[in-house]
C-alpha cells in the first residue's frame, strides 16, 4: 500500500456546534499522528453550516499547533476566492511557525454557491486566472527576485509545496505543466479519474518542486468491524450526498437502518456514481477494495475522506485503514 493521508472537512454533527467539530478535527490529527498518516488536509467551503474549516488556514494553524510531526496543509485553498498575496502571506506564515510542514493544495473552483461567491467580493471570472495566480503564488513564495518590489512577509522564499488538486482534465494538464503533485477529488466526482491522471502522468515536465508525477488519489473510506455495522455508518455521507442534489443544507446526519427509504431511484443512481471511489466494511473487505483502486491508478498516495456522524467510530474507521497500510 501507499502511504495513507487524512481529508477532514471539520463536518459539524446533528446535535453538535461547530467547537465541537474543530475539537473533534484536532483530535483526529493527533491520532493520525500516531498512527502513522502523512498528512492531514483541510477544505476550503464557505455557506455550509455542516463545515467548519471556511477560515482554512486559521484550522490548519490550529491543528498544527495540536501536533508535532504530521503535516498539515489544504486540501484545498480555493485560489480564486483569493489573492495570491493574501495567501502566500498566510501559508508564509504557518510555514514560519510550523517549518517543513505545511502543504498548499489549490483548487479552481469556488467551493460554495455563486450567491457566496459574491458575498466573496470575487468575479466568477476570477477562475479564469488560474494557472496565472498559480505561477503569481508560487513566485511569492519563492526567493526574492531581484528588483523585486511586492513581498510576502512572511512567505517569501519559504517555498511551501504547492499541489493542484482537481477533477477533471483542466487540473491534470495544469499539474502537469508546471510540474506539480495532483490529487484527484474521486471521493466525490470519480468520473474522470482514470483518464485525469494518465493524461497527467503522460505530460509531466519535472520541475525544481518535483523530478517526477506523483498522483493523490481520493477515496471514502468507511471501516468498521464487521460489514453491516460499516455499511450503516456509510449512510451518514450517502443521505448528505442526497441532500445536496436536494438543495437541503444541514448539518452531518446520523446513520439510518434503510437508506433505501431515503433517496428515490434517480438518487441513488446518481449518489452511487459519486460515491464509486469508497471502501465501506470490515477490515478485509475495505483492505481488498483499497487494493484494487490502487491497483487500477498506481496511486503514489491515498488520502482519505470518512463522513461519519459519530466521532469514536470516526477515529476506529481511520484506525483500521492505518492498520491496513501497516500490513
Amino acid at each position: 500500500m501507499p502511504p495513507f493521508s487524512v481529508l477532514d472537512l471539520a463536518f459539524i454533527p446533528e446535535g453538535q456546534t461547530a467547537a465541537d467539530a474543530l475539537r473533534n478535527s484536532v483530535d483526529l490529527a493527533r491520532h493520525a499522528e500516531k498512527w502513522g498518516y502523512r498528512r492531514f488536509w483541510l477544505a476550503e467551503h464557505h455557506n455550509m453550516t455542516g463545515i467548519a474549516s471556511a477560515a482554512t488556514a486559521v484550522v490548519i494553524g490550529h491543528v498544527a499547533a495540536h501536533t508535532s510531526t504530521i503535516r498539515v496543509g489544504a486540501g484545498g485553498v480555493m485560489l480564486p476566492n483569493h489573492s495570491p498575496l493574501v495567501i502566500a502571506e498566510q501559508f508564509g506564515t504557518l510555514e514560519t511557525l510550523f517549518p517543513g510542514r505545511i502543504d498548499l493544495g489549490l483548487g479552481r473552483a469556488p467551493g460554495t454557491d455563486q450567491r457566496t461567491l459574491r458575498a466573496l467580493r470575487r468575479d466568477p471570472s476570477a477562475a479564469d486566472n488560474f494557472p496565472q495566480d498559480v505561477l503569481e503564488l508560487q513566485a511569492l513564495l519563492g526567493p526574492v527576485a531581484e528588483g523585486q518590489v511586492i513581498q510576502a512577509v512572511p512567505g517569501h522564499d519559504t517555498n511551501v509545496p504547492l499541489w493542484i488538486l482537481g477533477s477533471s482534465l483542466y487540473g491534470a494538464q495544469l499539474a502537469a505543466a508546471l510540474g506539480l503533485p495532483y490529487a484527484f477529488a474521486s471521493h466525490f466526482a470519480p468520473a474522470a479519474l482514470h483518464e485525469a491522471i494518465a493524461l497527467y502522468r503522460e505530460r509531466f515536465k519535472p520541475s525544481a518542486q518535483l523530478d517526477r508525477p506523483h498522483v493523490m488519489v481520493a477515496v471514502n473510506v468507511i471501516a468498521a468491524d464487521t460489514d453491516a455495522e460499516a455499511k450503516r455508518l456509510f449512510t451518514t455521507p450517502q443521505q448528505q450526498f442526497v441532500n445536496l442534489i436536494r438543495g437541503v443544507r444541514g448539518k452531518m446526519r446520523p446513520p439510518i437502518d434503510d437508506i433505501e427509504s431515503y433517496w428515490q431511484p434517480h438518487e441513488k443512481a446518481h449518489v452511487s456514481a459519486m460515491l464509486a471511489c469508497s471502501a465501506v466494511g470490515a477490515p478485509d473487505t475495505v483492505r481488498a477494495r483499497l487494493q484494487a483502486i490502487v491497483d487500477s491508478t498506481q496511486a503514489d498516495e491515498l488520502i482519505i475522506a470518512a463522513a461519519i456522524h459519530d466521532h469514536k467510530a470516526r477515529l476506529r474507521s481511520y484506525e483500521i485503514a492505518a492498520e491496513l497500510a501497516g500490513r
